[in-house]
């Protein structure tokens, strides 16, 4: 049995025609009265009574029509579903804090689009909370983030955690920090420092650090990536996860280094976030996928249970 043959009985009987039904379907009449003859054949009833003034649908053929009408409505919305999902997955949308730039981000969403060349991904850097509020109101459907081991996750949000290391010292290779092993806090305070904006956990981390204690000058800067490029120009150092450091283009060029803290051991972590849903489109099911999958084969990559879900304990701080 074929849709058609559904769909070319529907319209015999809504325009009581055989000849009006092939006009509107513009086919052949003889080729609509056989399609019909086979669906007879095969349903082994009598749909049509056929006479000369005209085709008519049958007593039996009028008990079956819900039927045929219903499979026929099935298919419609089967279809409408189908055009959505291609239409709504056609952009998949990325909040990151723009934290392991280089080592994971660009190398997972070039692994997408050679994956899904069709559908196109908007990255969006903005901060750890415009992140989660996008997230559950639906203008984004993944999220990059960061946080100090030990800091509740939202509730609200899957969360799985992808890169985890401690944060280390960014410098010009000029600097004088650059000539020791670690890098104590004193010695940090002693040259100028840029510090992420207020909203950012390594803002969080470094007011921690510091502990009141002001360095000789400071500038206060959005993300990392602003952030390494003000150290590679000879303003300053900044403090910032090891994943966003190393193999960084401007690290491997030799315009910046990094070195160890002496003084702090606490790991920062960065995970992907996303709504917990039954239903997430494909493509961005793929895309967080392929996160996790890159981000097992990082030297940074998160061994043990990863995974928390919308029932974990109660959000806490999260800049």
């Amino acid at each position: 049995m074929r849709i058609e043959q559904l769909t070319y009985m529907e319209a015999v009987t809504r325009l009581g025609s055989l000849r009006r039904a092939a006009e509107e379907l513009h086919i052949s009449q003889p080729a609509l009265s056989e399609t019909v003859r086979n669906l007879e054949r095969e349903l082994g009833v009598v749909l049509l009574d056929r006479k000369r003034s005209g085709a008519k649908i049958s007593e039996d053929g009028r008990a079956l029509l819900p039927h045929i009408i219903g499979v026929l409505d099935a298919v419609d919305r089967l279809r409408r579903a189908a055009d959505h999902q291609h239409h709504t997955t056609r952009m998949v949308r990325l909040g990151t804090v723009n934290a392991a730039t280089v080592p994971l981000l660009v190398p997972a969403v070039r692994e997408f689009r050679e994956a899904q060349p069709g559908t196109q991904v908007e990255v969006v850097g903005t901060q750890q909370d415009d992140i989660h509020r996008a997230l559950l109101e639906g203008s984004l459907d993944l999220g990059l983030v960061n946080y100090l081991a030990g800091d509740d996750r939202p509730p609200d949000l899957e969360t799985t955690e992808l890169l985890r290391c401690r944060a280390v010292v960014c410098l010009h290779p000029d600097s004088p920090l650059a000539a020791m092993d670690t890098v104590r806090v004193a010695d940090l305070l002693t040259e100028p420092l840029i510090v992420m904006r207020s909203g950012y956990v390594m803002h969080r981390y470094v007011h921690r650090l510091l502990r009141g204690r002001p360095p000789s000058f400071s500038y206060s800067t959005d993300g990392a990536e602003m952030g390494k490029l003000m150290v590679a120009e000879g303003l300053g150092s900044t403090v910032l996860p090891a994943f966003s450091v190393l193999g960084d283009p401007l690290e491997r060029q030799g315009a910046l280094t990094c070195r160890p803290l002496a003084d702090d051991d606490t790991e920062v972590l960065m995970v992907i976030q996303r709504r917990p849903s039954s239903s997430m489109p494909r493509a961005v099911r793929t895309l967080h996928d392929i996160f996790v999958t890159r981000a097992a084969s990082h030297p940074d990559a998160v061994r043990g249970p990863a995974a928390t879900g919308p029932a974990s304990e109660a959000s806490g701080p999260r800049g």
